[in-house]
């Protein structure tokens, strides 16, 4: 998920192919040897009848120095600060439309992660015909956190090897550094050395995904900054200085720490009904903000699953109500779940007890609940 550090460590996106070569060396061939993989990524991964690794997932950080790019801090303290104004405005100055204007924006450039650079490009959870894919990446460069490419290649590393030094924002190492640390700091070495066998070529395959790499510095900012800017001011008279703190910083802040708080809140607090052994948790406030991204030891113990969470009441997963819609169009298709004996047996297996009854008559089904049951047309059992 990244963002305003990029540029520290590639420099210009002008020449795509070239510059993503020169940072990970090899970027058409998949590693041979996945021995040190850390998490499963796709469902081809796992060695499992219940889709895991072959073996436990570990948890570690070394003292690997931090070399501070203080370009970076900077950026982002006068981002916080100035998203501090811009809220104030939200609430006391800016004019009502505004504030819609800025809450739109922020569920189309939620969307353009959630939907897009996570579920779609990241994990392959489902296939989208070439609308949709426009769609999403128009609100994808919308929310500003790199190129669909780029984001998608560090979610990969993020689920490949979760939780080492090989985890863009490994949360190993604290909560401020899985949230906002790992953007203000150099790369750790392993990441770069065993990003070098990491497939991409299906991104690179999308002639709309090589677009906006190409064009990124260039589109970037229209969608981000100057338009959310520029409407407001002449579509309702609003003043320049409510329309560009409110839509544009405060609501890009707002959304970037949403997305941060999946790798750091949702790695730190919550239940872990699927596997016990791995950092991420079910951590319903982040689904709230995050469109539904917060059912996280779901998602990380299944990751190609599109809804990133089990079947049932969709109503905090916005994203997977967003692409059950789009499938209604035959816009979204192939989208990828898993069934409920595959979660059933994960979940006795690894799980650490939390999870919900798996049904009526299940042998932990208390006999109040029973009792207080509604039952139409009940027929003897």
């Amino acid at each position: 998920m990244l963002n305003l550090s990029r540029a520290s460590h590639q420099g210009s996106y002008g020449q795509v192919q070239t510059i993503y070569c020169a940072y990970f060396e090899n970027c058409t061939k998949m590693a041979p040897n996945v021995a040190d993989a850390n998490g499963v990524l796709f469902e081809s991964d796992a060695a499992t009848p219940d889709l895991a690794l072959a073996t436990t997932p570990v948890q570690k950080a070394d003292n690997n120095p931090k070399q501070l790019v203080w370009r970076n801090i900077i950026l982002f303290a006068y981002l916080h600060l100035a998203a501090l104004y811009g809220g104030y405005l939200f609430l006391f100055s800016a004019k009502w439309q505004t504030d819609i204007f800025a809450y739109i924006l922020y569920v189309m450039s939620g969307l353009g992660i959630t939907a897009g650079a996570h579920r779609l490009w990241a994990h392959k959870s489902y296939k989208a015909k070439w609308p949709l894919r426009l769609i999403l990446i128009i609100f994808n460069t919308m929310a500003f956190q790199d190129s669909a490419i780029d984001w998608a290649r560090d979610h990969r590393m993020h689920h490949k090897y979760s939780e080492t030094d090989a985890d863009p924002h490994n949360a190993t190492r604290g909560f401020f550094f899985s949230h906002i640390g790992w953007l203000l700091v150099r790369k750790h070495p392993e990441l770069k050395k065993k990003g070098k066998g990491l497939d991409l070529s299906d991104l690179y395959a999308d002639p709309i995904l090589r677009f906006q790499k190409k064009y990124y510095l260039l589109l970037m900012p229209i969608a981000c900054f100057i338009l959310p800017t520029v409407i407001p001011v002449y579509c309702w008279s609003e003043s320049w200085i409510n329309a560009f703190f409110v839509a544009a910083l405060f609501r890009y802040t707002f959304i970037l720490n949403v997305t941060w708080l999946v790798n750091s809140a949702a790695h730190k607090w919550g239940d872990k009904p699927y596997d016990k052994n791995i950092k991420p948790s079910q951590n319903i406030s982040v689904s709230v903000f995050a469109l539904g991204e917060g059912f996280h030891n779901y998602h990380h113990t299944f990751p190609w699953d599109y809804k990133t969470a089990e079947l049932g009441n969709n109503r905090l997963n916005f994203t997977t109500n967003f692409i059950n819609f789009f499938a209604k169009l035959g816009w979204a298709y192939d989208m990828k779940t898993v069934s409920d004996e595959i979660v059933k047996n994960r979940v006795e297996r690894t799980g650490d007890g939390s999870h919900h009854l798996w049904g009526w008559g299940d042998k932990d089904h208390s006999k109040e609940e029973v009792d207080a049951a509604i039952r139409i047309n009940p027929k003897d059992d």
